[in-house]
This record gives structure tokens, C-alpha cells and sequence, in this order.
């Protein structure tokens, strides 16, 4: 995808996303192409799910937690991925343990490549069912964009870097936030993947329509 160049003083939706989530999985795939629509600019927000749950007294995702929640979800993403092209494949393992990815994103948040390093790391995950916490793998999909993943990767694994992602994932609690993925235009939520529409709308100063 083309990097899309923004004015300054352009409209701003916040995304808030784990690689571990399977709903964010479908707004990662689109939210560039969706924004580019709206003319309204993205910045990433990844952030750690797993400790947003762990306060709000989860051990784990409640797709897990709840059987008959989880069964649904599962027919769900077949629905939904079939809805908007893209490939699915059932993770083995769910959710997904993210961390040396999501350092990778929370230091290049503010890089052109960030959107296509995230659609390639969700695709491993939630399309051709991979682990995607190695080193191996997040240089993989670096090094197919031509990017210096030694370097990044150090980068990324610095005390300062780590800091950033504790930091920010106590931002997403203290925000409200409770799932991914999650939407802000300035102080207002929406929540899920099909909100995601709505949330660009919003941003672009247009108002919500009902079918």
C-alpha cells in the first residue's frame, strides 16, 4: 500500500490493537485503505491486551473463559473474513503470546512501515496460523519490507522501548479502555470492529447513517 500523505490539521483516529486479537486482526487488514477513504490519518496504538483483562479480574480472553462465546466468535471470524476478502485461518493457539512484535510497532509507531509491518504479522497469525513472538519471525516479515531488522530489533528490545509498552498499555487502562480493537476521535470510544465505520465518520466530521 502506498503511504498516503496527510495535511497538517487532518482528522485523527486512534487505534488502539494487540496482535493477539482476533477482531483486531480484521480492522489491522482495513483501517488504512478505510481511513485513506475519509481522508482521515491512523496512528497506531498497540498496545498489551493481556494485562487490560488481568484488571479487569480475567486470566485470559473471555473467548476462552466462555465456551459458548468462544464457539460463536470462532463461526463469527469465518463470517467476517469471508465479508471483507480476507484469508482466516484458525489459530492453534489462541491468544497468541505478542510481545516481541507489538515492541517492534510501539517503536516504529511514527515509521511509514507501520502499517504494512502490522498487516504482515496479523496475516501470519490469523491466516496462516504461525507463532509470531521470535526473533525469526518479526525479522522475516522486516526484512521482506527491506528493512534493517537487526537494527530494529535491538532497537526495539531496549529498557526505553519496553518501558514505552507498559507505559502505554496503562494509557489503554486508564483510558477505558477493555478490548481491542478500540477507537478514539479525540475523547470519544467506539469499541469492536464494527465500529470501525462509524468511528472514521465520526472523525471525518460526517454524521453516523443507520441502514
Amino acid at each position: 500500500m502506498n503511504t498516503v500523505l496527510f495535511e497538517q490539521g487532518s482528522p485523527v483516529i486512534d487505534f488502539w490493537f494487540d496482535f493477539g486479537s482476533n477482531y483486531s486482526y480484521l480492522s489491522v487488514m482495513r483501517i488504512e485503505a478505510q481511513a485513506a477513504l475519509h481522508h482521515v490519518q491512523v496512528r497506531w496504538q498497540p498496545f498489551l491486551l493481556g494485562p487490560v483483562f488481568h484488571a479487569l479480574g480475567y486470566d485470559t480472553s473471555p473467548f476462552v473463559l466462555q465456551k459458548e462465546k468462544g464457539e460463536y466468535v470462532w463461526q463469527d471470524m469465518v463470517r467476517q473474513c469471508r465479508k471483507y476478502g480476507l484469508p482466516w485461518r484458525r489459530p492453534a493457539v489462541f491468544p497468541r503470546r505478542a510481545l516481541l512484535p507489538l515492541r517492534v510497532a510501539i517503536f516504529g509507531v511514527d515509521e511509514p512501515w507501520i502499517g504494512a509491518f502490522c498487516r504482515d504479522v496479523m496475516r501470519l497469525n490469523f491466516a496462516q496460523d504461525r507463532e509470531i513472538d521470535s526473533p525469526e519471525t518479526v525479522s522475516e516479515v522486516l526484512m521482506q519490507q527491506g528493512l534493517p531488522a537487526q537494527k530494529i530489533i535491538a532497537d526495539a528490545l531496549t529498557d526505553d522501548n519496553k518501558l514505552k509498552l507498559r507505559y502505554q498499555t496503562e494509557r489503554a487502562r486508564l483510558n477505558g479502555i477493555f478490548g481491542a480493537p478500540t477507537f478514539f476521535v479525540g475523547s470519544e470510544m467506539f469499541w469492536g470492529n464494527d465500529r470501525l465505520d462509524d468511528a472514521l465518520a465520526c472523525a471525518a466530521g460526517r454524521p453516523l447513517t443507520g441502514n
